[in-house]
């Protein structure tokens, strides 16, 4: 069972977003501020951070900068009343991997922790071999016959994931809430 931390000082969000976590098959803790979290994290085993960005203490940003100074690769979301451009683009550029205004669609939400957590558990196996072939997570390369080629994140990613169901047939869809996420732009013909 995935473990998600919650990270957000309204107590009734909190509260929210842990009840329909739960009745949606996580295991979930939670926290008020960014030292509670940084806590929760050093002491076990967190899948997933959902963080607000305005808190007491610490704050979101300084959560997530602090979590990848340490060494952390969970898949991190922000879930805030901050709507600006330049506020959603520093939550990115301290490392968080998705961002939400509020008010939120908790629906929505769930479907963006799943996606998450799928992408982040498909680059948890660093080095996958399939036949002569082998891929290296870490350096997003491909090896067969003594040969290396280096491929941009997505292509890699799309080709890990193919690679490691043989035989299945995916949708589109599939492939796009699971490579690019859930808000690209990408367009309907990529």
């Amino acid at each position: 069972m995935f473990k998600i931390l919650i990270v957000e000082d309204d107590s009734e969000l909190r509260g929210l977003f842990k009840r329909v976590l739960v009745k949606n098959g996580y295991s979930v803790r939670s926290a008020s501020n960014g030292k509670e979290a940084l806590e929760i994290v050093g002491a076990e085993y967190i899948d997933l951070v959902i963080s607000d960005i305005m808190m007491p203490v610490m704050d979101g940003y300084e959560l997530v900068s602090s979590l990848r100074e340490s060494g952390y690769q969970m898949p991190v979301m922000m879930i805030t009343a901050k709507d600006a451009f330049d506020d959603m683009k520093l939550g990115f550029l301290s490392g968080t991997d998705d961002y939400m205004v509020k008010p939120i669609n908790v629906n929505e939400m769930v479907l963006r922790v799943g996606a998450l957590l799928r992408r982040a558990e498909m680059m948890n196996e660093r080095r996958q071999t399939f036949g002569s072939t082998e891929l290296d997570c870490d350096s997003l390369t491909v090896t067969t016959n003594g040969q290396s080629v280096t491929l941009p994140q997505k292509e890699f990613m799309l080709l890990y994931k193919m690679a490691s169901f043989p035989g299945k047939i995916f949708t589109r869809q599939q492939l796009m809430d699971d490579i690019w996420g859930y808000d690209t732009e990408t367009d309907r013909h990529t």
